[in-house]
């Protein structure tokens, strides 16, 4: 019977799940995850291997080549039978294995990006997946967070959560932890939160009451987690190509049965022919391919960082012409050390480096002593005491749990002797104000005598803002215009070492309120000072912002901090030449006059997010292809609206997270380049199987039909074809998907969507290759019938073909580059593809129950001979042409990406 955990007491709940507010024991928690399952809600059943075997019979070409087997056995063909449907079974084995192997890829991305909750277990704090909750546990909460289970709270801060999933709510719903009537609906249940809704404001301490399927979003919905495999652009357009081919050929191959008629050719060959002629033009296993090599791409990327979300992102990223970059953790490394303190009117320096405690305050180079009641101590009181985040000793050095700004200061007080834990177990907060980007501050009240005392931080501007008064010497005085001013140089002064630049105040407040509100610090806050901090770039990040200069992408520098430091970060980046606007600038413009002026603009300070929304429409406008990074509940918008979203993996909220279509593992924006490298390196990928398939199956029926047009006679037998199609294009088409990069993919412009994986110079490169192919395996066939017994002449001309294949499988790695540019042997798994079909195919010409299945005869080394001249010298040509004239198919393959919506 479920529990009215609504209508309880904290103590109460907690003394029924058998918990407390420090968390289970995590013993315990794992004893009742056996008993509980995994918190999470069902999913549709997967598909069993037996039934994906089976699903690679489900094809219409399928059909006819049983169709095929079938008649063979009524005219007693019995070995054309059993090879048909022998070469039907390994095809369906390999189809298996690719989907098999692609559906792996995505269940380890889904993995990946499995939701994260934050849990008190053995009274410390740690992250967990979300799946591996049970009821007992006491989460954690904050803005951003999407609530991982149902949940009684026992703690909350200016909570809100958005239920809007739940109850249909379109606001917030403020919370609270005083228990409700036993009647109340799930609506008015204020001091509860469930699975799957969002908290948009504030921070909570809850107890996991329900997990799965027993919380209020499992008894609605069974199947609220399906996954929807979406089709991307790509995957359309090559389902589109493929039926089209399939009526193109049809008619072909008509064409092809009333030639085989008019050449009086056996009825059964004359259908066999078709038969195979179909198979072999139409590139059934296409769509396929494309799904595997996506897939595999996107493990990849995954090795390198990048978690692909979405499919479409993979296409999308390698038409990205601009990247909008947050500043902190992405261009810079996220390590803050305090290095200037300013207060009482005078600059010290910090000395000490990382997250460490050893380091000292100086004044004019010498150390100095932080007098307890002295304006530089209550500043550093306040920065320990308005924080949330904890410096930990784990063996030889130091972690932080937390924002690394908020540890800086941490690290900064505890050099003045000013213990943060110590100082927090003394002192109760009573309340707060949780920082958020569109405040650009945060404030904890803390029970002082019968009053509070209230510590604030934020950016310089507001804080200014805020205060009507200013410590100086021990004295409170006016904060009156001139010392506005010169608190305003000292920003600058700061800011302009690249410095992010934190401001600390302080007000007094005669009782304790509950819940506090912004408005009772409007002109109430004694300004205290300012912290300056140094975040140095990562030492990757120039090389990479150099790298997109090269690939055509202009990068532009998004950050909440003060103008003057993102310049001092801009210049030591080397970001592009271009404007610095701020917030303030940015909300004085339209969006045509943004639109108008974005191009000049580089770097944006003081930006909330919402105003990231705007620079997306802006560049939009102008036809550009964005990428942008985010990390906060309120950065959704601007990442739903990108090209491509890119939510930060280890700072992102599950919310942004959510939005995006691609996460950064490492918060690195060098990963933002390395992924776009790699999804040009896919799309080359995906062109060179096209070609490949394309070539190879239209010059296969060209040889058809030319043969039988003009010889009267098949160059091949059904079984042939259809076993070349195994050897050659099951065989190829995976390892050239899986060819390593050129290295010039960050040297090539970004390709324009428009441009699909085929374009006007790629169809002219099929139809020559194709042609030489189609024409040369007929003239073998001519050749060789008039001189030798026909099934001679077939089996060189099937080895012919397959060498044919063979070669073009090498000519497809690239459409630019020669075989000794790239490497012959960096491809290994075309070249261990490729070696295990000449096997097979000596198999078929030489063993003797192979050559009564496919009506082949023993070759002499000079039939070997001319079927490697013959595919040799198409291989020689096309490498040639790539020295000669590198780009001559290259017609549409670059078209300028911007303002290709105009």
């Amino acid at each position: 019977m479920a529990q009215s955990w609504h209508a309880l007491t904290i103590n109460k709940v907690l003394e029924a799940l058998d918990s407390k507010p420090s968390g289970l024991a995590d013993a315990d928690a794992k004893r009742l995850l056996s008993t509980h399952g995994p918190n999470r809600l069902q999913s549709k059943k997967k598909a069993s291997p037996v039934i994906l075997l089976l699903k690679q019979f489900l094809n219409p070409l399928i059909y006819v080549l049983l169709a095929a087997a079938i008649i063979s056995v009524i005219v007693a063909h019995y070995i054309d039978a059993g090879v048909i449907v022998g070469v039907l079974l390994l095809n369906a084995i390999i189809g298996f294995a690719q989907e098999r192997q692609a559906e792996k890829a995505m269940e380890a991305l889904l993995r990946m990006t499995a939701p994260k909750a934050q849990v008190r277990r053995d009274a410390t704090v740690m992250s967990i997946a979300a799946e591996l909750l049970v009821p007992g546990d006491v989460i954690l909460l904050e803005s951003g967070n999407r609530v991982p289970a149902d949940a009684r709270l026992i703690e909350e801060n200016n909570l809100k959560v958005n239920e809007s999933s739940l109850t249909g709510e379109s606001l917030p719903v403020d919370k609270e932890t005083d228990e409700v009537p036993e009647d109340s609906t799930v609506a008015e249940r204020n001091n509860m939160v469930y699975m799957g809704t969002v908290v948009t404001y504030g921070r909570a301490a809850a107890v996991v009451t329900s997990t799965g399927m027993n919380t209020q979003m499992g008894s609605i919905a069974t199947s609220l987690q399906d996954v929807v495999r979406e089709l991307t652009p790509i995957q359309k357009s090559i389902g589109s190509l493929s039926r089209y081919i399939v009526v193109v050929v049809l008619g072909i191959i008509g064409i092809l049965i009333y030639t085989g008629f008019r050449q009086g050719l056996d009825t059964l060959e004359i259908f066999l022919l078709a038969v195979a002629a179909a198979v072999s033009a139409i590139p059934e296993g296409l769509p396929a391919v494309v799904t595997v090599v996506l897939a595999i791409g996107m493990r990849i990327m995954a090795r390198r960082n990048a978690i692909i979300r979405r499919l479409v992102a993979v296409e999308t990223l390698g038409s990205a012409t601009v990247i909008c970059s947050d500043k902190t953790g992405t261009l810079t490394m996220n390590e803050m050390t305090v290095r200037q303190i300013y207060a009482d009117g005078q600059m010290f320096a910090v000395t000490g480096e990382g997250y460490g405690p050893d380091g000292e305050i100086q004044s004019d180079g010498k150390k100095t002593t932080v007098e307890e009641n002295s304006t530089l101590h209550l500043l550093l009181k306040t920065a320990a005491l308005c924080n949330d985040a904890t410096v930990s000793k784990k063996g030889h050095s130091y972690e932080i749990v937390g924002d690394p700004t908020e540890a800086a200061l941490v690290v900064a007080a505890s050099k003045a002797s000013i213990d943060k834990d110590a100082l927090q177990k003394r002192l109760e907060r009573v309340c707060e104000i949780p920082f958020e980007s569109e405040l650009q501050y945060m404030a904890a009240g803390y029970k002082e005598g019968k009053g509070t005392r209230v510590y604030v931080k934020g950016s310089a501007e507001k804080i200014i803002s805020l205060s009507g008064t200013v410590l100086r010497k021990g004295k409170v005085t006016n904060l009156t215009a001139k010392m506005q001013t010169s608190l305003q140089d000292a920003t600058n002064e700061l800011a302009g070492e690249a410095m992010r630049v934190i401001a600390l105040a302080y007000m007094d407040l005669p009782e304790s309120p509950r819940k506090l509100k912004c408005e009772a610090l409007e002109g109430k806050l004694t300004f205290l000072g300012l912290a300056g901090m140094a975040d140095p770039p990562r030492d990757e990040v120039r090389r990479a912002i150099a790298q997109c200069g090269e690939a055509g992408i202009r990068v532009k520098m998004i950050t909440g901090d003060h103008k003057i430091t993102a310049e001092a970060i801009a210049r030591e980046l080397a970001l592009p030449e271009g404007r610095a606007v701020d917030g303030k600038e940015l909300a004085a413009m339209s969006d045509e006059e943004l639109a108008e002026q974005i191009g000049e603009i580089t770097v944006f300070a003081r930006i909330e997010p919402l105003h990231k929304l705007r620079i997306v429409n802006a560049l939009k406008a102008k036809g550009e292809i964005v990428a942008m990074t985010g990390d906060g509940v309120n950065d959704a918008p601007a990442l739903k609206s990108a090209s491509i979203g890119i939510a930060m993996g280890k700072s992102g909220t599950d919310v942004a997270k959510e939005s995006a279509d691609m996460v950064l593992a490492d918060d690195n924006f060098a990963t933002v380049v390395a992924a776009v490298e790699e999804g040009r390196a896919i799309f080359a990928r995906l062109r060179n199987v096209v070609f490949f398939l394309l070539s190879t199956n239209i010059g296969e029926l060209l040889a058809l039909i030319l043969s039988v047009s003009i010889v009267g006679k098949a160059p091949l037998l059904a079984v042939q074809i259809i076993w070349v199609n195994l050897v050659t294009d099951t065989s190829s088409a995976i390892p050239l998907g899986l060819e390593p990069k050129a290295g010039d993919e960050l040297s090539q412009p970004p390709r324009n969507p428009r441009v699909g994986l085929i374009f006007p110079g790629l169809i002219m490169r099929i139809a020559f290759l194709a042609g030489l192919m189609g024409v040369g395996v007929f003239l073998v066939f001519s050749w060789a019938q008039a001189r030798m017994p026909v099934e001679e002449a077939r089996t060189l001309a099937f080895c012919t073909m397959v060498m044919f294949e063979w070669f073009r499988a090498f000519n497809a790695r690239s459409d630019e580059h020669t075989l000794l540019s790239i490497g012959v042997f960096k491809n290994r798994y075309l070249l261990a593809s490729i070696s295990a079909a000449i096997l097979l195919q000596l198999g078929v010409v030489y063993l003797p129950f192979a050559q009564v299945a496919f009506h082949t005869v023993p070759l002499g080394i000079e039939h070997w001979g001319i079927a490697l001249a013959a595919g040799g010298s198409l291989f020689t040509i096309e490498e040639l042409r790539k020295v000669i004239a590198p780009r001559l198919f290259s017609l549409g393959k670059w078209q300028p990406v911007r303002n290709h919506q105009n």
